[in-house]
């Protein structure tokens, strides 16, 4: 009797704390967000209530907050983002058609790879120079491992994101006279995240040689894993074309788990091998996918746990003016060397200087992808408390300026030639973060 009842008080506390979760980091941050008239992205809005709990120390964990479910769906939330995002390296997004607007230049994948390149190396060795000859030199922003390259290379690879299914979701949604530049972003920006997913894994992988889980049964298991997605996504590419709907799922279903598995057990995040097996899937099987559905359903009913209790994680003894002053200039950094590899090399000819500066403000985006990289990069001890909150306040800030910047730039009014229509494309920005 008396253990009947302990099992029922655990259950009925856990189920609270659960409940808690969702009504903090979902319906708060909603209720917020419509109160501010959409103004604000609401992907981000989790984040700053996370912070803002942290900041004022309240002490939610004796509720049971984060709860260890809310945990789950918020990290499996992610891992399908991730996984659509690999998705799309492979499928061009419906929507991007260019009507009425500029008419689409060249894409010539040499000049857009070189373009690419520079966007994601400017930042990053800018990035990572400032942060190992500055930052770094003050004791609180030394993390576990302490100072060293691969903990400066760690927050130049956060500087040097692109936040790609924000723009995926900006695309779907531009005016006739946006869509060609935000179609000339998404190219850079898909480039530039296979390079940060490679990086996040090389730097992973770099910090467990001394302490990783070596090489054994599972680990020679989880490469046989990978090798056998790879295999099989050769030969269905090439003879398989017509597959029903049910079994292209079954199949996306086993490459995402696979792949999460398979990373994990070489020592790298989930989050990793779910990306890299979404850009495996061969591309007419997901034609039988609804990648927007999947991505959509991932960041409004479950990624929101996880990018609340990232915010949450966020130490609030260090949130104040001196992290916000070092996100402001972290801010900065990234600005002028995106928007400056745009402009210096632009990704396609024929762009005046307002356009490339356009396309850049864009990319300076950080969206999501910057608060995930970071998230994993500080649970490994490569950055420091202080450069998580820095990191986090810079992608919340960055993202939220991107849609007014773009705006300002690139007007729809001067691109009609005085038509006053707004189109709903860039506040799209303002739904999807």
């Amino acid at each position: 009797m008396i253990c009947l009842k302990f099992i029922q008080g655990v259950y009925l506390n856990s189920t609270l704390s659960f409940l808690m979760d969702l009504l903090l980091f979902m319906g708060l941050p909603w209720l917020i967000w419509v109160g501010v008239r959409k103004k604000l992205p609401l992907a981000v809005v989790p984040i700053l209530v996370g912070m803002a709990i942290s900041g004022l120390h309240l002490p939610i964990k004796s509720l049971g907050l984060p709860s260890p479910l809310g945990n789950t769906l918020g990290l499996i939330g992610v891992i399908l983002l991730a996984f659509t995002a690999g998705l799309e390296m492979r499928h061009s997004p419906e929507g991007t058609s260019h009507g009425g607007g500029r008419p689409m230049p060249a894409l010539r994948p040499l000049r857009i790879g070189f373009s690419a390149l520079f966007a994601l190396g400017l930042p990053f060795i800018a990035a990572t120079l400032f942060s190992y000859h500055h930052f770094l030199n003050v004791p609180a922003w030394v993390p576990e491992h302490g100072k060293s390259w691969l903990a400066a290379m760690a927050i130049g690879l956060c500087i040097a994101v692109s936040a790609l299914p924000v723009l995926v979701g900006l695309v779907q949604e531009f005016a006739p006279a946006h869509k060609v530049y935000g179609y000339i972003a998404l190219t850079v920006a898909l480039l530039d995240d296979v390079v940060l997913w490679l990086g996040l894994g090389a730097i992973q992988i770099a910090a467990n040689i001394h302490g990783g889980p070596g090489f054994g049964h599972e680990q020679l298991m989880a490469t046989y894993c990978l090798a056998t997605l790879f295999i099989f996504s050769l030969v269905t590419n090439r003879h398989s074309h017509n597959v029903p709907g049910w079994l292209a799922w079954l199949v996306a279903l086993v490459y995402l788990f696979g792949g999460a598995w398979a990373s994990e057990r070489l020592g790298v995040h989930e989050l990793i091998g779910a990306y890299f097996a979404g850009a495996l899937l061969p591309p007419h099987w997901m034609k039988k996918i609804h990648i927007e559905r999947v991505g959509k359903a991932g960041l409004v009913l479950l990624a929101p746990l996880f990018f609340g209790h990232s915010g949450l994680n966020v130490n609030g003894s260090v949130l104040g003016w001196s992290s916000l002053g070092a996100a402001m200039l972290l801010l900065l950094i990234s600005v002028v060397t995106k928007v400056g590899a745009a402009v210096l090399i632009p990704p396609v000819g024929g762009l005046s200087w307002r356009e490339r500066f356009g396309v850049g403000s864009l990319l300076q985006c950080k969206g999501l992808m910057e608060i995930v990289a970071a998230t994993l990069l500080h649970a490994q001890g490569l950055l420091s408390e202080y450069a998580y909150a820095a990191l986090v306040t810079l992608a919340v800030i960055s993202t939220t300026i991107t849609a007014p910047i773009f705006r300002a730039i690139l007007p729809l009014k001067r691109l009609q030639g005085g038509d006053a229509g707004t189109g709903g494309a860039v506040d799209s920005l303002t739904a999807v973060g």
